[in-house]
């Protein structure tokens, strides 16, 4: 039978000196690396991290990348990392909190129990702060020394991920297995015309032309409501919202609302990394300083255009820009991209419609053969 017997939170974990970092002196800290830490807030979305920097050394949080948990006042989020990082300025709203036994299984176990009761404790008004942290107790696990008990932690973070491995890959072979039928995705062999094509652009017998990016998409900023993030994601729905990062295509969440943006479009982001590049699929919320790509001359670009389009956007863009190198609409205009054409100059939308079919078709062969043998051993286990 566990025990289990409660500690303060500065019993268990250490309160660290942080640098913080006022936004508006960035441009003069940047320097040139090509190692990028995150630019943590106190938002909720992605985790609280703004964007990715390389900033002087004398602001940088953590050096060694030891295992860390932050916990921002305004809202209860409670982070963990084992990076360096940066801190935006927030007045020493965000608690830094390292341990010696500190692991990312036990760093699990702790956030759990800690925001089980910080979320009730504390609001927006009743802020989080660190000598109301230091006071909030927690229960933990003990062994018979009246210890905390931390291999018992580790261990049952480890019971619940191998359980819910399991229920995730029985979950993924079902729903790949009936995605690969619908899509009619398990014929992934290419037909003549596709290989042919495919024996063309190896041959570099495919004709291709520069073109501006402004030449072919009016680049402006996508449509929001304006509402403050705390009303915009204020209801749950399924509505994705386009925020300003540089990961989960770009989607900050899912709300209640109408969308004010049509889907089967390229989106960016201004104002991070140039790694926010995506193509949105559905329909969506735009965001400040999210810009959308609406095609010129009544041009329908189909998915796949979009896709291949897409894939030589980010290769002009890659590593150009960051916090304090805006990706304006002014530069990403003047862009140029190399795009296939016809003899007579066109695009050719035919040929980028096959090609990224072929590379969807040649791609899918790994994963269908993944999957029959998964079942296969799945079979022959039972």
């Amino acid at each position: 039978m566990v025990k289990f017997k409660e500690f303060k939170i500065d019993e268990v974990l250490t309160w660290q000196s942080q640098k913080e970092i006022d936004p508006l002196k960035i441009p003069e800290l940047t320097i040139e690396s090509d190692t990028l830490y995150p630019f943590y807030g106190q938002a909720t979305l992605n985790n609280g991290i703004i964007s990715y920097l390389s900033l002087a050394d004398k602001v940088l949080n953590n050096p060694n990348g030891k295992p860390t948990i932050l916990i921002h006042s305004n809202n209860q989020n409670i982070v963990y990392l084992e990076t360096p990082f940066y801190l935006k300025d927030g007045h020493g709203a965000t608690s830094v909190l390292q341990s010696e036994f500190l692991n990312e299984k036990i760093a699990l176990y702790l956030m759990t129990s800690i925001k089980k009761v910080i979320t009730k404790k504390f609001s927006y008004n009743e802020k989080a702060t660190k000598i109301a942290l230091k006071n909030t107790y927690i229960q933990l696990p003990v062994n018979d020394k009246g210890k905390i008990d931390y291999k018992y932690m580790e261990k049952y973070i480890i019971e619940l991920e191998e359980e819910r491995i399991i229920e995730l890959e029985e979950e993924r072979i079902i729903e790949l297995d009936s995605y690969l039928k619908i899509s009619n995705l398990e014929n992934y062999n290419l037909t003549k015309h596709e290989s042919e094509i495919l024996q063309q652009y190896h041959k570099n017998k495919i004709l291709y032309k520069d073109f501006k990016i402004g030449e072919l998409f009016d680049i402006h900023p996508t449509k929001s409501y304006g509402f403050t993030n705390r009303t915009l994601f204020k209801t749950i729905g399924e509505t994705p919202v386009v925020v300003n990062s540089s990961i989960n295509n770009g989607i900050g969440g899912y709300v209640n609302l109408e969308p004010t943006e049509n889907g089967n479009m390229i989106t960016y982001t201004d104002t991070t990394t140039s790694k926010g590049i995506f193509y949105q699929p559905n329909d969506f919320i735009g965001y400040s300083h999210v810009q959308g790509l609406y095609p010129l001359n009544d041009i329908e670009w189909s998915e796949n255009a979009l896709l291949y389009f897409l894939a030589l956007f980010k290769k002009q863009a890659a590593g150009r820009f960051d916090y304090a190198i805006k990706f304006n609409r002014k530069v990403a205009a003047e862009m140029v991209v190399k795009l296939p054409v016809t003899e007579k100059g066109e695009i050719d939308f035919n040929f980028m419609e096959d090609f990224i079919r072929i590379q969807k078709k040649l791609s899918i062969k790994d994963v269908v053969d993944w999957k029959n043998k998964i079942i296969a051993t799945t079979k022959n286990v039972c």
